[in-house]
């Protein structure tokens, strides 16, 4: 087994690509399908009248969880010494957290309950994806990262199209829907775990403990990467969250949980084609930050498009756009952030913190959008709002210099 604080240089095989995706997609399925429809639904259920306020209660202290744990994980990852490797045992065991707190939610019949499965489910699953981005770095080298990170970002959003699919067309109910996806956050974990080695940490290579250490050495380059990656997060929260109530309040689809079936579905499609390409180039070329301008011009162009003409074709016509951003978006700037990490023996703990910006905007997002929505002339207003946060995403990604 190598040093597990050497940067990489083998190239990974396709095979334990697969069971990364697979992991990554079984996880990401567990978060977005709930948000995206069974969250949403179970809260109108229980207070119609107040949905858009509980909804944001929810979400944003589920998220709030989220910030903690990720950080906190990553550091106890990177110190773990298990015969099991570092990250395996944090992997499976955040997996299993979270499909309790997605069980919790199935029988939930009141708004605590719902909270406290949502928090639950959000520890878990956050603590497997502080041990799942760490081995990107752990064992890519760099110049397989883009076409690494962009079947990861690929799996976080077909995570909501296999979510979306899954909780309305192949099982019915909410309380099956959450059972599904229970059931696939563990299956993927457990086949990753299985299936692929983790390197052992010994003893005499365990860092130090330090004050603060849950916090990273913010050098220049990793806040400015970070902050990009806050307001793209931020930006497509704004643009996605309330998708389903936009379809329902403001363009009056006669199904809005199918409209947003469709969408998601040319989202998902365009974001595949986006990874792929802009990962492969990026790679060849050895440059990030250009192909980071052109992921965010076309997410922001995405949400423009919905706030001048907030129609049903609009929205067929930004999802495949803000798809390709997205999934451009994130094969790049998966590679870019790895490389711009400030300690190797701190990966797990630092990625948890770049994990942050993929959190916080869900505290931030439901939190904000009523007030938007109420005093920024409503959708037209957020859609508005969540262009010009991905414009600056771009901005930030500029200033980065020890990568291209």
């Amino acid at each position: 087994m190598t040093d597990p604080l050497a940067e990489p240089v083998a190239p990974v095989r396709r095979p334990w690509v697969a069971w990364l995706f697979l992991a990554n997609l079984g996880l990401w399925l567990g978060i977005y399908a709930p948000l995206q429809v069974l969250l949403p639904q179970q809260v109108e259920l229980l207070d119609p009248v107040r949905k858009e306020f509980l909804f944001g209660l929810v979400t944003g202290v589920g998220a709030v969880v989220a910030l903690v744990v990720n950080p906190l994980v990553g550091r106890c990852s990177d110190r773990t010494t298990s015969r099991w490797g570092r990250r395996h045992p944090w992997t499976l065991g955040g997996a299993l957290v979270g499909a309790a707190g997605l069980a919790v939610l199935a029988s939930a019949a009141s708004t605590a309950a719902v909270v406290a499965g949502w928090c639950l489910a959000q520890a878990g699953l956050n603590g497997m994806l502080a041990a799942l981005t760490s081995a990107v770095p752990d064992r890519v080298p760099v110049g397989q990262r883009a076409r690494v990170g962009g079947l990861v970002g690929i799996s976080q959003m077909l995570g909501t199209v296999v979510g979306a699919v899954l909780v309305t067309v192949l099982v019915s109910g909410l309380s099956a829907g959450y059972w599904a996806c229970a059931a696939a956050v563990v299956l993927g974990a457990a086949a990753f775990v299985l299936r692929t080695p983790d390197a052992r940490l010994p003893e005499a290579a365990r860092p130090a403990p330090r004050g603060g250490s849950l916090l990273p050495r913010w050098r220049p380059d990793f806040a400015w990467a970070w902050g990009a990656h806050f307001a793209i997060n931020l930006g497509n929260g704004f643009g996605t969250l309330y998708l389903l109530y936009f379809l329902d309040d403001v363009v009056r689809h006669p199904s809005p949980a199918d409209g947003l079936l469709v969408l998601m579905l040319l989202y998902g499609v365009a974001l595949v084609a986006g990874a792929v390409v802009l990962g492969a180039r990026s790679d060849r070329s050895g440059k990030r930050r250009g192909y980071v301008h052109l992921a965010a011009a076309a997410m922001a162009l995405a949400a423009l498009l919905l706030a001048v003409w907030p129609t049903w074709t609009a929205a067929l016509v930004a999802a495949p756009l803000l798809g390709a951003g997205f999934g451009g978006y994130w094969a790049v700037a998966l590679a870019l952030l790895t490389q711009v990490l400030p300690a190797a023996e701190d990966r797990a703990r630092d990625l948890g913190v770049v994990n942050v910006a993929n959190s916080l905007p869900q505290v931030l997002a439901p939190l904000l959008t009523p007030a938007v929505l109420a005093h920024l002339g409503g959708y037209r207003g957020l859609f508005l709002v969540s262009a010009a946060v991905t414009v600056s995403a771009a901005l930030l990604v500029g200033r980065v210099r020890s990568v291209r």
